[in-house]
């Protein structure tokens, strides 16, 4: 039996993904942000614009793995492909706290995803990953994702002036 368990979280769990989602947001260079992780995630969440999956630590941890504490999460945004002419979902985060890291986690988030995807009748998950992020992309790579070479992907950051 494993130490955690994977379930879709509800807006009863912001507080929990709120120190989970700022960590994610400090692992890519941003400032923490309580306040602004707190109002995004219950937007996204009431509004029904983003899936999240929560993992939960079980039987008896201790520290931030803790038993019943949030040590990982998923956020799942729906997308449309017009070349499929079929829903997809932007797998947009992934993250698990270090102290709970090579235990499998990261693995069963990505197959909630999955699962969920799957259900909803979705022709693909998609996701991106800096370039030399090597640990997440050899699970990814070992769970069948694959790279995409065939498109270059660009952004405009409209932050700026």
């Amino acid at each position: 039996m494993s130490d955690f368990r994977i379930r879709q979280a509800t807006t009863a769990d912001i507080e929990q993904l709120v120190h989970l989602f700022d960590g994610y947001r400090q692992f890519y260079r941003k400032p923490s942000d309580l306040a602004g992780a707190r109002a995004f995630l219950t937007a996204r969440l009431r509004r029904g614009e983003a899936v999240v999956f929560v993992a939960e630590a079980q039987h008896g941890a201790s520290g931030p793995a803790a038993s019943g504490n949030a040590v990982g999460f998923t956020l799942l945004y729906p997308l449309f492909s017009s070349v499929r002419m079929a829903p997809i979902w932007l797998l947009n985060d992934l993250f698990v706290l270090a102290a709970a890291r090579r235990r499998g986690i990261g693995e069963a988030l990505l197959g909630a995803a999955d699962r969920f995807a799957r259900g909803a009748g979705a022709a693909g998950l998609e996701l991106a990953t800096e370039k030399d992020n090597a640990t997440a992309k050899s699970v990814y790579e070992r769970l069948g994702w694959s790279l995409q070479e065939d498109f270059d992907h660009y952004s405009l950051d409209l932050t700026t002036p």
